[in-house]
């Protein structure tokens, strides 16, 4: 598993022309596709009058579920240029729906080839690409008696709690990058009568 991976800084709208076609391109964020479908069918009720709405999307920690769609297109003139856009820049939860306008003018299998990909990436220029560390969620049970150990652990390495409950007898939930994650949870596991599950997300 990747330590981290990029995807994009901010959703974006670019409109590229072409021979009197007009290509809206838009970048989104998602995490499945449920996520993708819903952006889809917004779309859809946005541009209903366009003929095309051509789209490619990456999720997984490494890009490992992917798809593109031609929409109508001529095969591999729409989906595969956009989906080539984000894989050459190694993106990830990202979808990229470009929209056509047709201007009269047909552009040609290459000329598609270059409109779209050509849209896709004005957007993910604009769009912008940052890093997020993979993290891993630890769920910690203690005793009262263990709670400094614990919370020195935690402040040793700037980690902040996701939930927590102090009693008699205590647990949290803590969010711990993977890159540092194996030497947190040896330091937690050293402590005396503590108990640590933990997983990736």
């Amino acid at each position: 598993m990747p330590d981290a991976y990029l995807t994009i800084s901010e959703e974006t709208e670019y409109l590229l022309k072409e021979k009197g076609s007009k290509f809206f391109a838009y970048c989104f964020k998602v995490n499945n596709e449920q996520e993708v479908q819903a952006r889809l069918h917004a779309l859809k009720k946005t541009h209903h009058s366009a003929r095309h709405h051509c789209y490619a999307y990456r999720f997984g920690k490494s890009g490992e579920q992917f798809r593109s769609n031609d929409d109508g297109e001529p095969n591999h003139s729409a989906g595969d240029p956009i989906l080539r856009q984000l894989t050459g820049r190694e993106l990830t939860d990202t979808l990229v729906v470009v929209v056509r306008y047709f201007g009269g003018t047909k552009l040609g299998v290459g000329g598609l080839i270059q409109a779209y990909g050509g849209a896709a990436e004005g957007a993910l220029e604009l769009a912008g690409i940052k890093e997020v560390d993979c993290m891993v969620r630890a769920e910690v049970s203690f005793s009262y008696a263990q709670m400094s150990e614990v919370m020195r652990v935690l402040k040793s390495h700037e980690l902040d709690m996701e939930s927590h409950r102090f009693e008699v007898t205590c647990a949290l939930s803590v969010l711990i990058p993977q890159r540092i994650s194996q030497k947190v949870l040896e330091e937690l596991v050293e402590i005396p009568f503590i108990q640590v599950k933990h997983q990736a997300l």
